[in-house]
């Protein structure tokens, strides 16, 4: 069933499903990477360090080669000797492992941020089944965790040859030598060392980065259904979002209805179209309040011939102003002259029939 559940997974995840992954603290690590910045950590410790570390430990260190018999062996004596070099050592190193443990800080925070979670604490079934086991054991990243060991194994035993075996005709010399002399030689190589194999490790680290990201959003593929469900979490369910946009429409249609009334004239097709608008002194141009076709059109005549409002037939006019002018817009320039002749022929049809009833 988690195969074919994998296989389904064609889609690439989606912003929202990535941060809800790294929510929970499912993030792209790369163990090399800070491997890496440890062993740089560790080249630069020797670089700067290490000649003042090895001084101070073989400062505290040397009364027990130069002068061995002189230590008294008393209880009190022996536990003050041994808290000075437990002080002296602790503090020699406390450079050294300050500056590895910023390097492993700053390897992890590099590939991600912190994240604080209790999701991986959560008891899951996958962790003690044997099925899951057996895929993690013999797994894609099991093997190439595999292969980086030997990789790395590999490199450090090739670069570590490749600096002692120069040095092969003074390894039996160096006994002999003091520790000063020593020092130095034991640092260079060593430094050499750790340069060929942060060299190789660049390399790994970086490969081991890809493919972890590759793996990581190859696992965070989803179904077509998946998609869709968070589609519709997003953006809420078609059949909700068509009512509600049926529910703005009845309730604009309901306020364009109550308008109709104080429109100045009915522009009509004179069945299909209905244009009415309104305009008064001081207006810029005439205002469309009420618009529609067919029933709505209907509906706008009755209205306007229930409170008195003149209705002009001119189907061309009808059409453009309903195809160009919306709801409570201004009629544009171009109908400026075919309005003004319907408007002005209201105002003197209304200015007759006032006129008229007056001499009565």
């Amino acid at each position: 069933m988690a195969d074919q559940d994998d296989s389904e997974k064609t889609e690439e995840p989606t912003h929202r499903k990535l941060e809800e992954a790294q929510k929970k603290g499912d993030i792209v690590k790369s163990q090399e990477i800070s491997t890496w910045f440890v062993m740089l950590g560790a080249a630069i410790s020797i670089a700067m360090l290490a000649p003042g570390t090895a001084s101070s430990i073989m400062g505290s260190l040397k009364i027990f080669l130069a002068q061995p018999n002189a230590i008294p062996m008393d209880a009190e004596h022996l536990r003050r000797i041994w808290l000075g070099i437990g002080t002296d050592v602790f503090g020699a190193v406390l450079g050294p492992l300050c500056i590895l443990a910023g390097a492993a800080l700053i390897g992890h925070l590099i590939q991600h941020a912190p994240v604080v979670t209790a999701e991986n604490m959560k008891p899951k079934l996958s962790k003690i089944s044997l099925k899951e086991g057996v895929k993690r054991l013999f797994g894609t990243k099991s093997l190439m965790n595999l292969a980086k060991g030997v990789v790395k194994i590999v490199v450090v035993s090739i670069v570590s040859f490749m600096i002692v075996w120069p040095e092969r005709d003074r390894l039996a010399l160096m006994m002999t030598w003091d520790v000063a002399q020593l020092l130095p030689l034991v640092q260079t190589m060593a430094l050499k060392m750790f340069a060929g194999v942060i060299a190789v490790m660049t390399v790994v680290a970086v490969l081991d980065y890809l493919f972890e990201r590759m793996q990581w959003m190859k696992k965070q593929r989803m179904t077509v259904q998946e998609v869709k469900d968070e589609y519709k979490q997003m953006e809420g369910d078609p059949t909700v979002k068509a009512k509600l946009r049926q529910i703005r429409v009845e309730r604009g249609r309901k306020r364009m209805m109550a308008a109709v009334p104080t429109a100045t004239v009915i522009i009509t097709n004179p069945t299909h179209y209905a244009v009415a608008l309104k305009y008064e002194q001081g207006m810029g141009a005439p205002v469309v309040v009420a618009k529609g076709v067919d029933a709505v059109a209907f509906k706008i005549r009755e209205i306007g011939q229930e409170h008195d409002v003149p209705i002009v037939e001119n189907p061309p006019l009808a059409r453009a102003l309903h195809a160009t002018v919306e709801i409570d817009q201004e009629v544009k320039p171009e109908h400026y002259k075919a309005v003004a002749e319907v408007i002005g022929y209201v105002m003197r049809l209304k200015a007759k029939m006032t006129g008229g009833r007056g001499r009565k």
